[in-house]
């Protein structure tokens, strides 16, 4: 095993540290952790499915959470929300710590054609640290995530923050998911005009399908094409079906004729939160101009509005769906999470479902109108992740 020194680069007006693999280039930012920008590279050409925020190398004004900085790609959020209210005398940031505060680079791996980044966060307002390995395989392009959570004790939740940017025309890109349960629009307006934002989307309105959602306007819209529905901000939950042995999300460009998708288990990422912001927001940051990009966020939380409300009763848990987690501070818990990106097949519709095959280190990608595809994986990752309940034994590596 070849071990390598810490070396930061900037990017995108942020420190980061680099790792790549020839198919995949990603960088992980020091302040925050975010993954991103990440490049992946597809038969000759680059695929860079990730948001950053326009923002990312303006000056910014006082006060400025830092997850709001830096934006951009995919981060992991403990806990996960808002945070407006305390819980139990903790104040928790934004997103928490995890998005916020600097990691510290605990180390770089590479061996048998895998590359293993390690960092770690001491956190504060809870005590106790959080472990991040981000890994790339060689001739894979997939971007394997595990964050160990060890130290820390009682109610908490948690979830991967990954942001897509889709192409300029309207319905260029087609998002589909595994089975859920449930869907509900977020309980109330996601932006207000008196606030200088927007939302269309009706709130509470539940619905168990993606294509037909209600708007306040009183008609349906279709949740599963995007871009739609510029000048306004909404975000809606998905809750999984917990009997799934993988649950997934992902979104086909066919035009670009490639696929990204998600992996998750979803006991331990019960809910899927789609954030759509297309331009609803007017004020400091945002100004009108964070437009096509939508969040798909795997998550254990009540929407996104932080610990507290997620670790009380709360309409979702009255439903037997879990919105919390109980850390023991004597137990890590591991959060399991992959993406990638795959070129599919002319014709290539829209993802109807993904089949792990783990003897074949595989998933195959089927199409709604029976064309699939089937990518590399690493098979003791898929395992693991299928196999992780919600308390996990005290491992430290793979």
């Amino acid at each position: 095993m070849i071990k390598t020194k810490s070396s930061l680069v900037t990017s995108l007006g942020q420190s980061a540290w680099r790792i790549s693999n020839g198919n995949v280039d990603a960088y992980v930012t020091q302040l925050g952790g975010h993954l991103g920008p990440v490049t992946f590279r597809l038969r000759g050409r680059n695929i860079e499915p990730f948001s950053v925020a326009p923002w990312a190398t303006e000056r910014h004004p006082f006060g400025l959470p830092a997850v709001l900085r830096v934006l951009r790609g995919d981060f992991f959020c403990l806990p996960f929300g808002g945070n407006q209210r305390s819980y139990r005398g903790e104040r928790h940031p934004v997103h928490g710590e995890t998005a916020n505060a600097r990691w510290r680079y605990a180390g770089m791996t590479g061996d048998h054609g895998r590359r293993t980044i390690h960092l770690r966060l001491s956190t504060r307002i809870r005590t106790g640290h959080v472990d991040k390995f981000i890994t790339l395989i060689d001739g894979q392009t997939v971007v394997y995530q595990k964050h160990i959570i060890s130290g820390m004790r009682g109610r908490m939740s948690y979830g991967h923050h990954a942001m897509l940017r889709f192409p300029e025309p309207e319905g260029s890109g087609i998002i589909s998911t595994s089975r859920f349960r449930y869907g509900q629009v977020f309980t109330e307006p996601l932006e207000r005009p008196e606030n200088k934002g927007y939302s269309i989307l009706e709130s509470g309105a539940c619905f168990d399908r993606l294509d037909r959602v209600p708007m306040i306007t009183g008609r349906m819209t279709d949740l599963s094409r995007y871009p739609a529905r510029r000048g306004f901000e909404d975000l809606v939950l998905l809750a999984a079906d917990a009997t799934l042995p993988l649950a997934w999300s992902a979104v086909t460009f066919s035009r670009q004729r490639h696929v990204w998708f998600a992996l998750k288990n979803p006991r331990q990422l019960p809910q899927t939160i789609l954030w759509l912001s297309n331009g609803g927001r007017h004020y400091a940051p945002w100004n009108g101009r964070h437009v096509n990009v939508i969040g798909i966020e795997e998550v254990c939380g009540y929407f996104h509005l932080g610990l507290a409300e997620s670790a009380r009763r709360n309409p979702l848990s009255s439903r037997g769906i879990t919105t919390s987690l109980e850390l023991h501070s004597d137990r890590p818990h591991r959060v399991l999470y992959a993406f990638g990106v795959a070129q599919i097949p002319v014709g290539f519709d829209q993802v109807a479902d993904i089949v792990a095959n783990v003897d074949r280190h595989s998933v195959l990608l089927r199409s709604k109108n029976g064309k699939s595809v089937s990518v590399d994986m690493d098979g003791v990752f898929l395992k693991e992740m299928m196999n992780s309940a919600t308390q996990d034994h005290p491992a430290l590596c793979w």
